[in-house]
């Protein structure tokens, strides 16, 4: 029996955008995110990882249900809840919070710190006025803050303070799973490590499931249990944590790791050279890749790999392997 809290098959979320051609008002259509498939034990972290604009994001609000999805299935704990209208959903929007990059923008400034964190408990309908204040004093010493903070507003605190409320306020309904998305990208890399070792212990202590996005490589390897790495839409690799790093495969993830900086300026970090001989594109046919891949073949050009497993438990979508 499957262990999953979360399954993602063949999701796809398109986007209409104005038309390329001139004097043409037929929509564009952007394949943001383009039959991705993967699943997310319960208790444990999925990261996704890849550089700006790839749909890391758009994968995580489209399982939050931000996003609608255009086609595939998003489920939870065996329920599909991809194409749930909003009143089936609400029992699983407090199932499923999230902590975004920007602690400044994503706390509302003319509330007290109190009132945010009760806001989403007033929303599902848990507990008392009372009982939620106390609520409140709980989490918000859990995340290292003082009871005497509640009464302040987000403009008094650092960022790093500001992300402590924003996960505060995302454990207030006692959710199972969280989208983590860029948490930490904004802070100081002093607050990170900060941030991130508070995530794994809160996920000690409740049991959670996280989908942690993050462009910060060296970061996921520290909190993952599998990663996937995703490329214009597409996942390229997924594998264990620890084998991605050790062992990774396809030519884009091998840039990936190759790019990350050493403390030694005698040290050539970014030994995988990769070609680029046009401009990236999710419309290009065959693999999305091909254009900026030192291994390309006419294959490539012409045929989309499909994600295979190459090594147990190694996934990797190349004609290579």
């Amino acid at each position: 029996m499957s262990n999953s809290l979360i399954e993602v098959k063949d999701l796809k979320v398109y986007f209409k955008q104005k038309s390329p051609k001139l004097l043409s008002f037929k929509p564009g259509i952007l394949k943001a995110v383009d039959q991705v498939s993967f699943s997310i034990e319960k208790g444990k972290t999925f990261g996704l990882v890849g550089e700006s604009g790839s749909g890391k994001s758009t994968i995580g609000k489209a399982i939050l249900r931000y996003h609608k999805p255009t086609g595939g299935g998003i489920f939870y704990g065996g329920a599909e809840i991809g194409a749930m209208g909003e009143k089936e959903l609400l029992p699983y929007r407090k199932k499923m919070q999230s902590v975004f990059q920007d602690p400044y923008s994503s706390l509302d400034p003319s509330h007290t710190v109190q009132d945010i964190i009760c806001e989403p408990m007033e929303i599902h309908k848990l507990y008392t006025p009372k009982e939620r204040k106390e609520r409140a004093k709980e989490l918000i010493r859990v995340v290292g803050l003082k009871e005497q903070d509640l009464l302040k507003y987000p403009h008094e605190f650092s960022g790093g303070q500001r992300q402590r409320i924003s996960i505060a306020r995302a454990l207030s309904v006692q959710p199972e799973f969280v989208v983590c998305d860029e948490p930490i990208s904004a802070l100081d890399v002093s607050l990170q490590a900060q941030i991130v070792q508070m995530l794994q212990d809160l996920q000690e202590k409740y049991g959670l499931t996280y989908l942690f996005i993050s462009h910060q490589l060296q970061v996921v390897q520290k909190i993952c249990d599998e990663i996937g790495v995703l490329y214009l839409g597409n996942l390229m690799e997924i594998a264990d944590a620890d084998k991605l790093y050790s062992n990774p495969l396809h030519p884009y993830t091998k840039m990936l790791i190759s790019s990350i900086p050493v403390p030694d300026p005698r040290v050539k970090t970014l030994d995988q050279i990769v070609t680029d001989t046009g401009v990236q594109s999710r419309s290009i046919g065959g693999c999305r890749f091909h254009n900026r891949c030192p291994w390309c073949e006419e294959r490539c050009r012409q045929e989309v790999p499909l994600l295979r497993e190459a090594e147990p438990g190694h996934l990797v979508a190349c004609h290579k392997y």
